[in-house]
């Protein structure tokens, strides 16, 4: 699963490229290459119908990119200084960002893309602007004892950040995941959460090439997000993209297609 990863870091090196990008990535074209997902130039879609799905995922990986560095500049501005990136794939945020003094930005993924994202940023000489933590483990696997191990301090408040995570994961893992993340999490502690909205499988996954990103979607989010994180201990707020792409002055100009319900962005505060 982690080249899609790869692909996710193509869309942010495309972003990084406009001249009103909503967040410069200069990692991400190197990730992208590596992965041979460079020159930018995209494949012929398959018919128009392919083509808007592939522009659709883009822009939300662009929106809810520019939704968690905001996320994670708050966050740090309140004084948290314990970041952990839950399945971090070619997330670059700790070489691009600025980090007060003493953050801890913990990377959690497998071995794989660790190593290579590793390879690259050896290629790069990339330096971290905070003190980078690479734990690879699986997040199927007791992931709090490792991570633990690696040097995070339950005890002190957290921000958890699961990008393009869950959808990935059937209902029981999502639950698992936020009753850990929910048990290592000191008051204070922030989460920021990207989930499938409504119908996206129905629509994006249906009919999506074997092996792609989509085909692997099984996970959509609850019709009340609010009150499932609640049920964790979470004071959550949930924020749609077309919301969030006007409020960055990327409105979105078609009307909806379908009814929306609740927003697939969400950030959240343990009390």
């Amino acid at each position: 699963m982690w080249a899609t990863a790869v692909g996710v870091a193509r869309v942010r090196a495309l972003e990084s490229e406009r001249e009103n990008a909503l967040f410069r990535d200069p990692l991400a074209r190197a990730f992208a290459a590596a992965g041979g997902l460079w020159p930018s130039s995209p494949p012929l879609p398959d018919d128009e119908a392919a083509r808007r799905r592939r522009l659709a995922v883009t822009f939300s990986i662009v929106i809810r990119t520019k939704f968690l560095d905001d996320l994670l500049q708050q966050a740090s501005a309140s004084g948290v200084r314990q970041i952990v990136l839950l399945g971090a794939g070619m997330d670059s945020r700790a070489f691009r960002m600025d980090w007060p003094e003493g953050t801890r930005l913990f990377e959690v993924d497998t071995a794989a893309p660790l190593d290579f994202k590793a390879s690259v940023l050896r290629q790069e000489r990339a330096v971290a602007r905070c003190e980078r933590i690479a734990v690879a483990v699986d997040l199927r696997e007791d992931w709090p004892r490792t991570l633990t191990a690696a040097g995070h301090d339950p005890t002190m408040p957290t921000v958890w950040i699961a990008e393009g995570l869950l959808i990935y994961l059937p209902g029981d893992a999502v639950d698992l995941l936020l009753a850990r993340i929910s048990a290592q999490s000191a008051a204070g502690s922030r989460m920021g959460l990207t989930l499938g909205s409504r119908g996206a499988i129905e629509r994006f996954g249906a009919d999506a090439v074997p092996g792609s990103a989509a085909s692997m979607w099984v996970s959509e989010m609850p019709d009340d997000p609010v009150g499932w994180l609640a049920g964790h201990g979470w004071e959550a707020s949930c924020h749609t993209l077309r919301e969030r792409a006007a409020a960055y002055g990327r409105p979105i100009s078609t009307p909806p297609q379908h009814e929306e319900g609740p927003g697939g962005l969400i950030s959240a505060v343990r009390r």
